[in-house]
């Protein structure tokens, strides 16, 4: 997102870049930036010989980074050297000190997170990282064009073309193999016999002629014939009678050609499958030592331990008892353009979909964070959306002052009248983070500026948390739904009781942190003051955006390109909010758009409820666009009326602020399908039957472990960082076969209970460590259901200092010099000013 410009005099502005160490008297580090950042790729010489730019992850799975590598027989030191991508107005992150390369070893640039230091700007789909010595001189230059699949790696290390890897190899040598993966295997009862399923993990279709299929004895081989092919996220079978004859056909998944006869030997109940390429390279293995239930499968697909499936899935994508597995997006696969081409200029954030008096369509409440600006829009007559406000709103703070870097917004059933902005920060002051929910009085955005009349600050909740890591979606979710359902208050430990939070109206704000990947509910009293009631973890690496979805009765959780799209469902079981089903974007979805808003339509037509997508980047100069969700499924998550016994924004029942009379969804024979159903009728809802009557009363407490169930033999089984934070979020790995149940995380010595997450699909759990908790060392323990210790492992506390440690050089005798210049007010003429700004969100 972009920060307005700062304006200074040129003498101001040339003594702070000098003591901020930005300008040198030497005019080579003056050139920092300056020069073409889409030119080729540079190679150092002298000093730096052998230096290469080595892999580049750019999708944000975690963070962004770009890894070195050195090819030379002599370390290398890159302390002072400096780091930007393709935007010379974003300011170079400056290597620490002790930043030395080894004689062939690696070195990682990351990114900026809540506990460590590192550049602040994201890496785009479009983008370049350079790289400038101590002097600024550019020694290291690669530019690409739209994001790696998996990274962009080097084949072989450090001499090679940059190429899309198999998979992500941070700090370590690049894996340039073949993405093919035994993905499945049936050794006993298949129809027409064995068989062995295998997938691609990579990004583009591989012939598998000439590729040879083992067993355990090396004279069982059999070569697989020309033609075929597994395409990327595919599958193909090889039978034991036939293969290729029972390719899968799932979205993406590669169709099997090969033809003849199969490969003619079965598999044993103490046997193993090996696959080499056709140059005789090892690709995959898997062995066993009994013949499965069902059959032994990846979990997840392509890259998970395998295990016992819960049933056979010859062709398709491997299922788990207890685990939600990603599947096909039910609605339609496209999604379509909805706005004139620069309607928005880029930073389209969060959405949210209300009735209207006006239009049977409803309308969309849209803020954009850069500018932070709110629009209101409806249908246009000609199948797309406009603004009514083509300026937008300019948001203010309530004194009046400031750009909040609005990301999500919502509106309430008990507050008609009003929207709700969940923001990040403060982008005229871009390097603080400003996490809190803001309240703007508004119908229809008709004003040209508005000042919050509210601002609930949440900065307190996460200390350390990166200015640009903040809240990126909101919704509000009534009382009255919760309460039905048995939603347990986890503040308090017993099920959630509104009139413990007094002045909160009649419902909790759910907002999702970018920064902590997980979804926070609030009550946001009326004197300014907040409680988080429930921590949800979610199955992403990011979140983008929340909706709560009164028809589904469930709540929408989204993630961006990071995620290539995908979307969550979650419904109250138990009490809390547990994922239900997991979505991969439409078939025909580019799945790197910067969706970083979501909302859907709570009218139905022609079987189907409109979905919105905003595009943070403004992707071929659209930024709004549309697909379609089924609303005819027999069952959806949570199965219930829509209503929870009191109406919700967006439900059909609830005037939205400004509305007269509401109209019933699905009415008007005549009215105007939603975009891109074309009539047709949608894939019904995936069955996750939720809670039909009020949920239970809280679930019984966690009990401790006892200390001296921490022995050696469970140590190291769950894995964290060694060092986090007290105050920041903390995720540990607890191991994919855990995935879908809930566990307790307790902090040792004194046992203390962090939180009782869902593990999610790659086997981690994230909790929040308080800030109170002593600095120092301690255990952290998972627990199981049954109390079965799962593991633990050391961790060391660090102080809740609220702040990043700063990195840069010392103020030597020329910066002290222009710092007496400034305070003597002697000008220097500025050849070039800079703006420092944000990375987009």
């Amino acid at each position: 997102m972009h920060t307005p410009a700062l304006r200074l005099g040129a003498g101001l502005a040339t003594g702070i870049t000098l003591a901020a160490g930005v300008l040198t008297a030497t005019p080579a580090v003056a050139a920092v930036g300056d020069d073409d950042p889409t030119v080729g790729a540079r190679v150092t010489t002298g000093p730096a010989a052998g230096l290469a730019i080595n892999e580049v992850e750019s999708n944000a799975d975690d963070t962004d980074w770009v890894e070195l590598v050195n090819t030379s027989s002599a370390a290398i030191d890159l302390s002072g050297w400096r780091f930007l991508d393709s935007d010379s107005s974003h300011t170079a992150y400056t290597l620490p000190q002790g930043s030395t390369i080894a004689a062939g070893g690696y070195l990682v640039v990351d990114q900026e997170t809540t506990t460590r230091s590192g550049f602040d700007f994201g890496l785009g789909g479009a983008d370049s990282v350079r790289l400038y010595d101590a002097s600024g001189t550019l020694t290291l230059r690669y530019a690409w064009t739209t994001h790696a699949a998996v990274t962009y790696g080097s084949c072989p290390d450090g001499s090679g073309t940059l190429v899309d890897t198999t998979a992500s190899t941070k700090g370590g040598s690049n894996d340039c193999s073949s993405p093919v993966r035994i993905n499945e295997v049936e050794s006993q009862g298949g129809i027409p016999g064995d068989w062995v399923e295998l997938t691609n993990v990579g990004t583009t279709t591989v012939d598998l002629g000439g590729y040879v299929l083992r067993d355990s004895e090396d004279d069982h081989a059999w070569t697989v014939p020309a033609g075929t092919t597994v395409a990327p996220g595919g599958f193909t079978v090889l039978d034991e009678a036939q293969a290729g004859a029972d390719a899968g056909t799932a979205p993406g998944a590669g169709t099997g050609t090969g033809t003849g006869a199969g490969f003619g030997f079965g598999l044993g109940k103490a046997d193993g499958v090996r696959l080499s390429d056709a140059r005789g390279v090892l690709v995959d293995e898997y062995s066993w030592t009994a013949h499965a239930a069902t059959t032994y499968g990846r979990n997840p697909d392509g890259t998970g331990a395998f295990a016992e499936t819960a049933e056979p899935t010859k062709g398709s994508t491997n299922r788990f008892a207890g685990v939600v597995t990603a599947e096909a997006w039910p609605g339609g696969p496209d999604e379509i353009v909805l706005d004139a081409e620069d309607t928005f200029t880029g930073d389209l954030s969060g959405l949210d979909w209300t009735s209207s008096a006006s239009s049977q369509d409803g309308q969309l409440w849209a803020v954009q964070n850069g500018d932070g600006l709110l629009y209101h829009l409806v249908p246009d007559g000609r199948g797309g959306w406009a603004p009514t406000n083509t300026a937008g709103v300019d948001l203010r703070y309530a004194d009046g002052t400031g750009t909040p870097d609005a990301e999500g917004v919502t509106v309430t059933a008990d507050d008609p009248g009003a929207v709700y902005v969940s923001t990040e920060r403060d982008n005229d002051v871009s390097k603080v983070s400003r996490p809190a929910v803001l309240r703007f009085a508004t119908t229809d955005g008709s004003e040209s500026v508005l000042r919050a009349t509210d601002e609930w600050d949440l900065a307190a909740d996460f200390p350390g948390l990166g200015a640009n890591a903040g809240l990126e979606g909101v919704t509000w979710v009534p009382d009255a739904w919760l309460t039905s359902r048995g939603f347990v208050d986890q503040h308090t430990g017993v099920t959630y009781a509104p009139a413990a939070y007094p002045g909160h109206g009649e419902g909790l704000f759910l907002v999702g942190v970018e920064g902590t990947a997980s979804v926070y509910a609030y009550a946001l009293m009326d004197d300014g003051s907040s409680q988080r009631v429930a921590t949800i973890a979610t199955p992403f690496s990011l979140v983008a955006e929340v909706q709560f979805d009164p028809t589904l009765d469930a709540l929408w959780v989204v993630c961006d390109e990071a995620c290539s799209g995908r979307t969550a469902l979650f419904d109250v079981q138990d009490g809390a909010f547990t994922l239900a089903s997991l979505y991969e974007a439409p078939a025909n979805a580019d799945r790197a758009l910067a969706n970083e808003g979501f909302a859907i339509s709570g009218r139905c037509v022609d079987g189907a409820r409109a979905t919105f997508y905003a595009d943070d980047n403004d992707t071929n100069g659209a930024s709004l666009r549309a697909g379609t969700y089924p609303c005819d499924a027999v069952e959806e998550p949570g199965d219930g009326d829509g209503d929870g016994g009191a109406p919700a924004p967006g439900d059909g029942d609830t005037p939205a602020p400004g509305d007269g009379e509401t109209p019933a969804p699905g009415d008007g024979g005549g009215s105007t399908p939603a975009p891109g159903t074309g009539g047709s009728s949608p894939t019904p809802v995936p069955t996750t039957p939720g809670p039909t009557a009020p949920g239970p009363a809280a679930p019984a407490a966690p009990v401790a472990p006892d200390v001296s169930a921490l022995v050696d033999g469970n140590r190291g089984s769950v894995s964290a960082p060694s060092n986090v934070r007290a105050g920041s979020s903390l995720t540990i790995d607890v191991g994919t076969r855990y995935a879908g149940e809930r566990v307790a995380v307790w902090l040792f010595s004194e046992p203390r209970l962090l939180g009782t997450p869902v593990v999610v699909a790659d086997g981690t759990v994230t909790v929040a460590v308080p800030a109170d908790v002593p600095a120092g060392q301690h255990r952290i323990a998972v627990v199981a259901s049954d109390g079965t210790v799962l593991g633990w492992t050391g961790i060391t506390i660090d102080p809740a200092t609220g702040s990043l440690a700063f990195t840069g050089a010392e103020l030597g005798g020329g910066i002290a010099a222009a710092l007496l210049l400034l305070a003597a007010g002697a000008g220097v003429l500025v050849a070039r000013r800079r703006r420092t700004v944000g990375s987009p969100a």
